[in-house]
């Protein structure tokens, strides 16, 4: 039989370890301005696997791309991760390969469909070992001991001209290219992936979002927000709420994973 995947939290939704459990929860917002919803997110706490895909595309294409990502790659990484003995490295470049052959092959057969692609972040956790997954602006924050660190670089024109201090940051969230997206699920025939292992410990929060929510909220904000003692369910709808009075521009996705010993 099939293993479960589940796009929401379930009472059971708990992955127990002799040294670390996981718990998550998620809330997508369609936001202020846009009619539909082109985020997509998928997690089964069972086999460690959290990701969020922002899409993108005329029509209805950023909402078929993004769902045909968070379809096929939990699908293939649901398989794969529930034997323990699979590498995870090599399971997240099977689902991503995969899930982008999906999308371009699709985008190929319907010329409505012509450009479409998704952004991609995922965690995917095995004890006290996580690996971060990502493609485009969608990004993976930790929030360990209060203190906020963005895990993922933006594959974005502004942040690679941050990085090579040709530009602040300032001047990036102004920049009338800010929303020129260099890496992306579906739009080529392949991709390549950051993949970068990381060591979790209890306490360790995790958050993957799309960038309607880091487009609204500046990381002092989200550290502040993070850090308040709530339940994962209620801490997630607080952080879209404030993204979205903030302006919600865009699509909200927000997906807490909580380490605890």
């Amino acid at each position: 039989m099939e293993a479960p995947v589940y796009t929401g939290l379930r009472e059971n939704d708990r992955l127990s370890t002799a040294v670390i459990h996981y718990m998550a929860a998620a809330v997508t917002d369609t936001g202020r301005k846009r009619t539909s919803n082109e985020d997509s997110y998928g997690l089964s706490v069972e086999h460690g696997i959290y990701l969020v895909c922002d899409g993108m595309g005329g029509a209805a294409a950023g909402e078929i791309a993004s769902s045909l990502a968070v379809e096929e790659s939990m699908r293939v990484l649901s398989a794969r991760l529930a034997d323990e003995s699979t590498s995870v490295r090599m399971a997240a470049e099977e689902a991503v390969a995969i899930a982008n052959e999906a999308i371009y092959s699709r985008s190929l057969r319907n010329p409505r469909l012509s450009g479409m692609g998704t952004t991609f972040v995922a965690l995917l956790a095995r004890e006290r070992r996580a690996w971060v997954v990502n493609i485009g602006d969608s990004r993976c924050y930790r929030l360990r001991n209060r203190s906020l660190e963005q895990l993922t670089h933006d594959h974005s024109w502004v942040d690679e001209q941050v990085r090579l201090g040709l530009m602040t940051e300032a001047e990036a969230g102004r920049s009338q290219f800010r929303n020129v997206i260099t890496r992306a699920l579906g739009t080529q025939s392949s991709v390549t992936p950051d993949i970068f292992e990381i060591e979790a410990e209890p306490g360790d929060l995790f958050m993957l979002c799309s960038d309607g929510l880091t487009r609204e909220l500046n990381d002092g904000l989200i550290e502040s927000m993070l850090s308040l003692d709530l339940p994962l369910e209620r801490l997630c709808a607080r952080v879209v709420d404030a993204a979205k009075k903030a302006g919600g521009h865009d699509n909200i996705t927000c997906l807490l994973v909580r380490a605890e010993g």
